[in-house]
């Protein structure tokens, strides 16, 4: 169950650094991000500068140089090329982001520590989750993610898949500005001649037979052919009768395992 989910996270730690290290080298450079430049053999070029609000940094002999935009392996390919021309033959050289710019992001719902998150760098959805404190006991199987781009776009992280299974596609790399809600796990209740009558966790995918399985089973008195579920729609209440044992199951529902009389 999701409750687990803090473990798996620890499991996935490995997995970050990895995929980190391959998420680092993707990341834009923009304004604020500084970068330490080296030269292979010429220490006099060795520099750190800010990108200005027009996407440059200064470097020796060549002047300023437009990084807006590129990858750290982007601009090592473009200082590079400037100085090879006409300056240095075959220039190695090395680019570093020292310091990231300030980007944020909020996550809210059913975390440890809700709030808001500053971003270094390329931030995937399980580390800012793990900034967070991971999740709750009562964390429901999605995370809800709205981005603020050319108008507004949602975005859901299938948490089961993510956590329990390991689809780590479902790992999206986080951007400045995202608003990321854990959503609260719904209850079903099972109540009647069931061995553990109780409130129960619901998962997407549930059936009636799944839900008196979770009740620990019938009693040697249920009757099976009169099985019914009270369900909440719009507000009011409706009672579905003689529901099978394959009948998928809603959040809120109550299913009533009556007493056979024969």
């Amino acid at each position: 169950m999701l409750f687990r989910s803090r473990y798996f996270l620890v499991f996935f730690c490995f997995f970050l650094v990895l995929e980190g290290l391959s998420l680092s080298q993707d990341y834009l450079i923009g304004e604020g991000d500084v970068l330490a430049i080296s030269v292979y053999d010429h220490p006099d070029l060795e520099t750190t500068s800010r990108v200005s609000g027009n996407g440059t940094i200064s470097f020796p002999l060549i002047g300023q140089v437009n990084v807006k935009g590129l990858t750290v392996r982007g601009v090592a390919e473009k200082i590079s090329s400037l100085l090879r021309d006409g300056y240095i033959v075959d220039p190695q050289v090395t680019v570093f982001i020292k310091e990231f710019k300030s980007k944020k992001a909020t996550i809210m719902g059913q975390v440890d520590h809700p709030g808001l998150y500053e971003l270094r760098g390329t931030t995937t959805f399980l580390e800012l989750l793990s900034k967070a404190g991971g999740l709750k006991d009562d964390a429901g199987d999605k995370a809800i993610i709205k981005r603020k781009g050319a108008g507004e776009s949602v975005l859901t992280i299938n948490l089961k898949r993510l956590i329990r299974e390991g689809d780590m596609t479902q790992n999206v790399a986080i951007r400045d500005g995202d608003n990321i809600y854990i959503t609260k796990a719904g209850v079903f209740y099972v109540t009647g001649e069931v061995k553990k009558p109780d409130a129960y966790r619901y998962e997407e995918g549930t059936t009636v037979l799944k839900a008196i399985t979770m009740a620990g089973g019938l009693t040697d008195k249920a009757s099976t052919s009169k099985i019914r579920i009270i369900r909440k729609a719009n507000g009011k209440e409706k009672v579905i009768e003689r529901v099978s044992m394959d009948e998928p199951v809603l959040p809120d529902d109550i299913i009533v395992v009556p007493e056979s009389f024969f």
